[in-house]
Order: C-alpha cells, then structure tokens, then sequence
C-alpha cells in the first residue's frame, strides 16, 4: 500500500452540515453546502503543499 499524503482530506456530514478534515489533524467549520466544504479542504492542502510549515488552522 503506498503511503498515504500527509495532508489527505474528506469530508464528513453531521445532521445538515458538512465539514472538511485532514489527517492532520486540521478540521474546517461547518457548511451547509458540501461544494464549501470541499473548497475549504482544496484551500488547506494547497497551503501546506505551498508551506511546509502551515500551521493547524
């Protein structure tokens, strides 16, 4: 199994919200539209692919 990308993203749906998460540790706000919630998880990987250091945010 190949290792797995340090900032792999998804998103989780609680009752009518949906929010992204990363493997680390990093969790979005909650949206009521899942296309916002994806977009938040686009935004985090591409700010710890583009800084090594990104912070949790």
């Amino acid at each position: 199994m190949p290792d797995r990308a340090p900032h792999a993203t998804s998103t989780t749906e609680r009752g009518s919200f949906c929010h992204a998460r990363c493997d680390c540790g990093w969790r979005g706000p909650a949206r009521r539209a899942r296309s916002q919630a994806r977009t938040d998880a686009e935004r985090h990987q591409a700010a710890s692919e583009s800084d090594p250091k990104h912070p949790l945010e």
